[in-house]
């Protein structure tokens, strides 16, 4: 019993001890101010020092730890705005990519809707019968061009290589010989000379064979230049008309797109472009046609003529070997008259 009196007492005294400054300081805070006689400066209280020591260092503890706090939260704003900060670029990137890839995508399509391939489906009926017709007449040109190109160098070689071998005849019989089956124009002079003695072997008179035969090679020579010019009249209509068929189309084209822009109600770009692009599509598809037309006309009216010439030589040619078997025929006469 003595014993626990003992343990009792000692801590009664313990709390008392650290029970004692906090009340010292609370009392010192909540105490009223002393009353002072006037005149006389006012007198504070001040704790004593072990209670004033003790309040100090409980007041530093508390700042310490506020500042250990603040300095802690710091640092984790500073780690956590980092990845933001060094996030915020590749954000920003990311939509400034996908609107130049939106931008580069709206230009390929609009560039592929502009492409004459889409122009010509996207076009009225109109205009695209008139783009057809004149894509088939610049083709009729194309060929035109190849086959007779091919025909001219096949008849100027030919006709050249007959000229050398009658060159050296002496008469029609002669000349028929060299020539032999082939069908050429010269071959076709040849028959209408030997035709035309036949005919007038008869005749008391040869003063007119000649002529006779003269009219029958101008003949010859007009059907031949006929057959070589075939196909000129078609490159003629090509080039003449193709820039006015082409400029239908246009016309066509840029009523329907006024039309157009009068049901809309505006006169956006974006919608009158894509007509009237269509609407000159078809003219230059005319001048496309046209231009090679009237340059393969031209190329080839000097081919002809160049040719016809050469035909005229062989006619020149011939009326000599004929003549020449007229004098023949003149000098068995007299022979046989002065005999």
């Amino acid at each position: 019993m003595m014993t626990s009196f003992r343990f009792r007492a000692a801590f009664a005294l313990a709390f008392a001890l650290v029970a004692a400054p906090p009340l010292a300081f609370a009392q010192q805070v909540t105490a009223p101010p002393l009353q002072t006689a006037p005149g006389q400066a006012p007198m504070i209280r001040t704790p004593s020092a072990q209670g004033s020591s003790q309040g100090i260092s409980a007041q530093t503890a508390v700042n310490a730890a506020a500042t250990e706090n603040a300095s802690q939260l710091n640092a984790a704003g500073t780690t956590a705005a980092a990845p933001a900060t060094d996030a915020s670029p590749a954000v920003a990137a990311q939509p400034s990519a996908e609107s130049s890839a939106k931008s580069g995508k709206s230009i390929a399509v609009g560039l592929d809707e502009l492409s004459p391939w889409s122009m010509f489906l996207k076009a009225d009926i109109v205009v695209k019968a008139v783009m057809i017709a004149l894509a088939l007449a610049s083709v009729a040109s194309w060929t035109i061009l190849i086959a007779k190109s091919i025909e001219f160098v096949v008849l100027q070689r030919k006709l050249g290589g007959l000229l050398r071998k009658i060159a050296s005849a002496r008469s029609l019989a002669e000349a028929q010989i060299a020539v032999g089956s082939s069908r050429s124009v010269l071959s076709s002079l040849l028959q209408a000379a030997i035709a035309e003695l036949r005919l007038s072997s008869d005749l008391p008179s040869d003063a007119g064979i000649k002529e006779r035969a003269a009219s029958s090679f101008t003949e010859i020579t007009r059907a031949e230049a006929r057959r070589v010019r075939v196909g000129m009249g078609l490159l003629a209509t090509v080039g003449a008309i193709s820039p006015f068929v082409g400029l239908f189309g246009t016309v066509w084209g840029i009523m329907n797109s006024f039309i157009g822009i009068s049901k809309s109600q505006t006169t956006n770009l974006a919608v009158v472009a894509p007509g009237i692009a269509e609407a000159l599509l078809a003219t230059a598809i005319g001048l496309a046609a046209a231009i090679p037309a009237v340059i393969i006309y031209n190329h080839f009216s000097r081919v002809t003529k160049a040719y016809l010439e050469q035909v005229s030589r062989a006619s020149g040619t011939v009326g000599r070997l004929l003549s020449r078997d007229l004098d023949r025929s003149h000098v068995a006469i007299h022979s046989r008259a002065a005999e």
